[in-house]
């Protein structure tokens, strides 16, 4: 194991995820274990996510520990409540607010910052932040490598003339179907199966602006860290490392966050409810099918209710998440009829430790809106999965789960209780024991990856090494702010 020597100071690494769930918990995980090793961490979020952590933790969840402490600054972005994220000003003010402020909590640490690493969407501004305060800076993509390269190759498919769309109509026209056939490592891709921000017809909306920005910054730092393991996406990550300078696979799942000196107890944005885990003990193994939607999902009362009734006409124990906003405008009220129903074979929670469940033996199978943090978790579990991915990257990794991975079973945009009805009964049942053995193997490979020797274990122990070196060769350099001198 590399760690940094006693008689050696301690580099100190400055952590910035985009300020949204799934991106704020890998990169803590991934910040934990650098601390681990040896190096100094300020972890630093937006004061709406600190917050909004705060209160789901308790207030000394973020307290840290010796070498680890945590900061925030203020995003500028009008809320009209506490459970307003913003998202819709968000990808403009990555352009336009936060470099300021960032760089004025990173300019007044106690300890100067030796290096950043900057979760990749940030790098609209980190990068030139980065050069303001003449320290190197590396890019973590808290996503899949194949939707990593779906981003990336929206330049080229602009290039090409195949986006953006000439018009709404080609988004049922069949025009989606079109195969891409010469990207490496996603070969005979169709269309569809890009992340959905690809498929805009304004080629200067705000988030399709930002993902080809951002993807394109990869150039512009010479290390990249993506949130997958080898075994997973190999062709994907070798296709990459020779596009993109020295691109590492860092640990998935619940292994990245087991440091022995972590004292961080805290990852999720709500509460997490461990009654449930409670409720999962009086079940049989395999006999539950877990339910969530991600932190950003939202549907209307009538799709909630398909898939409440599907689940219980499925005679399959369910555990339900349905999270603060998930209705669009509404309460979710059910019917007398699906309320009895529920009682009888459901858990409901509003949010829930999602690794201790996936995790627990009586979970089955997971149906996932197929974001990258689920997944990733699924994945490492060997928990198989069906699959109703709602916007971004979800539908790329969706695709890659069920046709390339094999672990699960697509469902369709609309929702109907007879198809989520077929589907957990064909996953939880006999026609699923294919897709349950190669969850189970993926399950292994994680696992693999994060033991000592193996493929991710040796990638950060490289990081650490290769922080250490930029961080010694930057103390020997006077650096002068606003005068960059040294970037890497």
């Amino acid at each position: 194991m590399e760690t940094v020597p006693t008689s050696e100071k301690k580099p100190h690494v400055i952590f910035i995820p985009l300020p949204a769930q799934s991106h704020v918990k890998a990169m803590l995980k991934l910040a934990q274990l650098l601390h681990h090793k040896g190096l100094q961490i300020t972890f630093i979020n937006t004061d709406f996510i600190h917050n909004r952590l705060l209160k789901s933790g308790g207030v000394h969840s973020l307290d840290g520990s010796d070498g680890f402490q945590f900061a925030s600054f203020p995003d500028g972005i009008p809320r009209t409540s506490e459970d307003d994220e913003g998202t819709h000003l968000l990808f403009h003010y990555l352009y336009t607010h936060f470099s300021t402020p960032f760089l004025d909590l990173a300019t007044n640490l106690p300890t100067p910052p030796t290096l950043i690493i900057s979760d990749g969407f940030m790098s609209v501004f980190t990068i030139d932040a980065a050069k303001k305060l003449g320290i190197p800076i590396m890019l973590y993509w808290t996503f899949s490598a194949c939707s990593f390269m779906g981003f990336y190759q929206a330049h080229s498919l602009m290039e090409k003339g195949i986006i953006p769309l000439k018009d709404e109509s080609y988004l049922t026209n069949g025009y989606l179907d079109t195969i891409i056939d010469w990207i490496p490592g996603m070969e005979g891709i169709q269309l569809k199966y890009f992340p959905s921000n690809v498929w805009t017809t304004n080629p200067d909306d705000i988030i399709f602006k930002l993902c080809i920005d951002v993807t394109q910054n990869a150039h512009n730092v010479s290390y990249n860290f993506i949130h997958t393991f080898d075994a997973l996406e190999t062709s994907l990550v070798n296709a990459l490392s020779s596009m993109i300078p020295h691109v590492y696979t860092v640990p998935a799942g619940e292994e990245a966050g087991k440091a022995e000196n972590s004292k961080v107890n805290v990852y999720s944005l709500w509460k997490e409810e461990a009654e449930c885990l409670k409720w999962l003990e009086s079940k049989e193994p395999k006999s539950v099918i877990y339910v969530n939607y991600g932190s950003t999902t939202i549907m209307s009362l009538q799709d909630l209710v398909q898939f409440g009734c599907g689940l219980a006409n499925s005679n399959h124990y369910f555990l339900w998440i349905i999270r603060s906003g998930v209705i669009a405008g509404e309460s979710a009220v059910f019917p007398p009829e699906l309320e009895d129903s529920i009682k009888k074979r459901g858990f409901i929670a509003s949010w829930c430790p999602q690794e201790k469940v996936l995790d627990h033996p009586s979970i089955g199978g997971f149906l996932t809106h197929c974001g990258w943090g689920s997944m990733i978790e699924s994945l490492s579990a060997g928990v198989p999965m069906i699959c109703w991915p709602y916007l971004w990257d979800q539908i790329t990794n969706c695709r890659f789960a069920c046709k390339e991975w094999e672990v699960g079973l697509e469902m369709g945009k609309e929702v109907k209780m007879e198809e989520v009805s077929k589907l957990v009964k064909e996953l939880m049942g006999e026609e699923g024991r294919k897709i349950r053995a190669k969850a189970l193997e993926w399950k292994e490979k994680a696992r693999a990856a994060t033991a000592p020797d193996g493929s991710s274990f040796k990638n950060v122990d490289k990081i650490v090494e290769e922080i250490v070196m930029l961080s010694r060769n930057y103390s020997t350099k006077l650096v002068v702010f606003g005068e960059p001198n040294f970037i890497i």
